[in-house]
């Protein structure tokens, strides 16, 4: 009864062509000549063009496309380089082609894994202009993956040199990108049409994996073919002198006094020379003035309160604390932090500060600096103690995402509400589409930290790494609560997870 009748199986004819994920599988670490056999039946391979030897900065003679598994969608684009000679000038990106690679050898050239032997008289053109698939990158995963990501097309988001270009220096040579994730090759040839190019600080970078070997091993290269291909996201260097990283914002009891944020140097600082100012926004529904405030991180009264850190010195890496004048690690009778060091500590409850020496404007003393439920609060560092609405922060964090914050709007101001800087979570620009996006909740300015349970005493550590010499973050903050008691210790809340300076 198991047994089926020979009618019962479904006649099929396997497909001619074979998707780069399978044919990349072929070949075991030697060459291999291409046969229908080990293709299981195909004798060719489709995908889009993505290579452009225009402007010289490809490996000459290889046609590179990219396709994809149906069932397997973009999780199995892989891409492949034929060598077809001078040729392979003659297409350019969004051709799509149907080449002939039964007999042709499979092999590792030079790093690269290539069809040889093959000629144009292989290759058919289908169509032109077709919409080309350009993942996002990640120097993590490309290398930890080379062979993954060989010949496709990448953009990689938020990239900047390791070490940072002097402003006199191109993009010609061997050199080294770093995403936040991972350092990765990045090389253009010094005969490469753009090679005089001068890169910004940092930015966007579309192009294609191009594997070298190297002491044996496969390291991966990216590889633009335009100018264009940079996306610059920021000019200059603007690295921040100390970063946000961690706060209690509802200790257990009474708040009054009792709340404080914790910062990082990145490096030294005498406050008296420079001085900072650290504002904390409280959007509650009742508090005025209502509305998006025009005056962002400046409107004072009952949405901002800032204070002003004009004294004391901090060394590179050394936490320290601003904040009420308790100084107690959570409320009422409990561990005192005061042998720490506090760059400001002040009565809230009864002082206010003015945002401005020429301003009357003032945040309103308040029995809660920060919020613990609801609407969203947010604190951010900026330079000098003079503050506008037009002001951009060095470090900004928000927690929660409810109450009027923004309002959209068009160039130059981009709408209103408050500005954020570029940090480990929030981008000035968008990095998608390069659209200028200056606000929280503006374009993918929508992270937040989530409020944790009222009235028990959770310290919010925030983790994350940044690296002085790359300046900028290269591990993401992320909250991870400290429940603490009344006998906490300081150790508690400066742990070896804490913010990393590197």
């Amino acid at each position: 009864m198991s047994c089926k009748r020979d009618t019962d199986y479904v006649l099929s004819t396997p497909s001619m062509f074979i998707p780069n994920v399978d044919l990349r599988k072929i070949y075991k670490n030697t060459e291999v000549t291409l046969t229908t056999e080990n293709m299981r039946g195909a004798s060719m391979v489709k995908g889009q063009v993505i290579s452009n030897h225009s402007t010289n900065n490809l490996p000459s003679g290889l046609l590179i496309i990219q396709n994809t598994r149906i069932v397997g969608g973009l999780d199995s684009l892989r891409g492949i380089a034929i060598n077809i000679g001078v040729d392979a000038a003659k297409y350019v990106p969004g051709d799509s082609v149907h080449v002939k690679i039964e007999g042709g050898v499979l092999k590792r050239v030079d790093g690269t894994l290539q069809i040889m032997g093959k000629t144009a008289a292989d290759v058919t053109k289908i169509a032109s202009g077709k919409t080309l698939y350009i993942s996002r990158g990640y120097g993590n995963l490309i290398a930890t993956y080379p062979d993954r990501y060989e010949c496709t097309l990448l953009t990689i988001y938020k990239c900047t040199f390791n070490p940072t270009l002097s402003v006199t220096e191109t993009l010609a040579g061997d050199k080294v990108l770093n995403d936040g994730t991972n350092d990765f090759g990045f090389y253009t040839d010094p005969k490469a049409s753009f090679a005089s190019v001068k890169p910004p600080y940092s930015g966007n970078y579309k192009g294609i994996i191009i594997n070298k070997i190297v002491n044996d091993k496969i390291l991966p290269q990216l590889r633009i073919t335009n100018a264009n291909d940079i996306g610059a996201l920021s000019t200059n260097i603007d690295a921040p002198e100390c970063v946000i990283s961690g706060f209690i914002s509802d200790v257990n009891g009474g708040d009054g006094n009792n709340e404080y944020v914790q910062l990082r140097a990145t490096k030294d600082i005498n406050f008296a020379n420079t001085p900072f100012s650290l504002i904390v926004s409280n959007n509650a529904g009742a508090s005025v003035p209502t509305g998006v405030p025009a005056q962002g991180w400046a409107t004072g009264q009952q949405r901002t309160y800032k204070i002003n850190l004009t004294s004391g010195t901090v060394s590179k890496g050394d936490f320290f604390y601003v904040g009420g004048i308790n100084k107690l690690i959570n409320g009422a009778n409990s561990t005192s932090i005061a042998s720490s060091k506090w760059i400001r500590a002040l009565d809230y409850n009864k002082v206010s500060d003015r945002f401005n020496s020429a301003s009357t404007v003032t945040g309103n003393a308040t029995t809660g600096l920060m919020a613990n439920s609801g609407n969203a609060f947010g604190m951010a560092v900026f330079r000098g103690i003079e503050v506008t609405g037009a002001t951009v922060p060095i470090d900004v964090l928000w927690v929660s995402t409810g109450g009027l914050l923004y309002q959209s709007g068009g160039a130059p101001n981009y709408g209103g509400g408050y500005r954020i800087g570029n940090t480990d979570i929030y981008d000035v620009i968008n990095p998608q589409n390069l659209v200028p996006q200056p606000f929280y909740r503006a374009g993918t300015n929508t992270q937040s930290l989530t409020y944790l349970t009222a009235d028990l005493g959770y310290f919010y550590l925030l983790g994350g790494a940044y690296d002085t010499k790359l300046n900028k973050w290269v591990k993401a903050r992320t909250q991870t609560p400290i429940l603490l008691t009344k006998t906490s210790a300081l150790t508690d809340i400066e742990p070896a997870n804490a913010t990393e300076i590197r």
